[in-house]
């Protein structure tokens, strides 16, 4: 079992953005970070590599209050070594294109907590930034907190990596970084568990 004919095709890569609201066309896109993930020769998905920014809000970008009171970031703060949409996403992308031929996937797919949401930003900087390899499939997504619901009963990300004994620390949450990583290890807890439970490879029915 390969990665590629896991999710038919699909190359999984577990994205979160922290943002300054919740509009993608008006709001600034304040930190993104995305992990790849890769199989074993036995199935069993794990954590790759990790790319992570803290980036510019772009030129009239709206910045709500409250947003930035609930994340702590300040935009403007320069010991935050932030880069323009377009470099972060060029890093991004360049990293996943590369990921997906060595996996032999076509296309790639956000893996997300309320995926929808990081879903709209990151297209909605991408298309800012005029770039034209965006790997990731229009509309598509993998939703985790869909997952968790369904195998774990919980769709807050804390209490579903409770409930799945993944430590999460509420301290450091709101961090794109310490997100997307404590979401991957859910993503791959939940796929595992389904394989481990003999869920996949499908039974043949025949």
């Amino acid at each position: 079992m390969c990665l590629k004919e896991r999710f038919r095709g699909y190359y999984p890569v577990v994205i979160d953005v922290e943002t300054a609201g919740f509009n993608p066309k008006t709001d600034a896109l304040l930190e993104i970070a995305a992990t790849t993930l890769q199989m074993d020769q036995d199935g069993w998905l794990t954590l790759d590599q990790t790319v992570h920014f803290h980036v510019e809000p772009f030129e009239g970008a709206n910045i709500e209050k409250a947003a930035i009171d609930f994340n702590g970031i300040d935009p403007f703060n320069p010991l935050r070594g932030a880069v323009s949409e377009y470099d972060a996403l060029h890093e991004i992308f360049k990293a996943i294109r590369k990921g997906m031929k060595a996996a032999g996937c076509n296309r790639a797919i956000v893996v997300a907590h309320n995926a929808a949401f990081d879903h709209n930003f990151l297209m909605a900087a991408s298309e800012r930034a005029s770039l034209k390899r965006n790997p990731f499939h229009p509309f598509a997504t993998f939703d985790t907190a869909t997952l968790a619901g369904l195998a774990l009963g919980q769709t807050v990300l804390a209490k579903a990596c409770q409930t799945a004994a993944i430590p999460f620390d509420n301290s450091e949450a709101h961090s794109a970084l310490y997100d997307t990583e404590r979401t991957a290890e859910l993503f791959c807890h939940i796929v595992n568990k389904w394989k481990s439970l003999g869920g996949w490879p499908l039974a043949d029915t025949e």
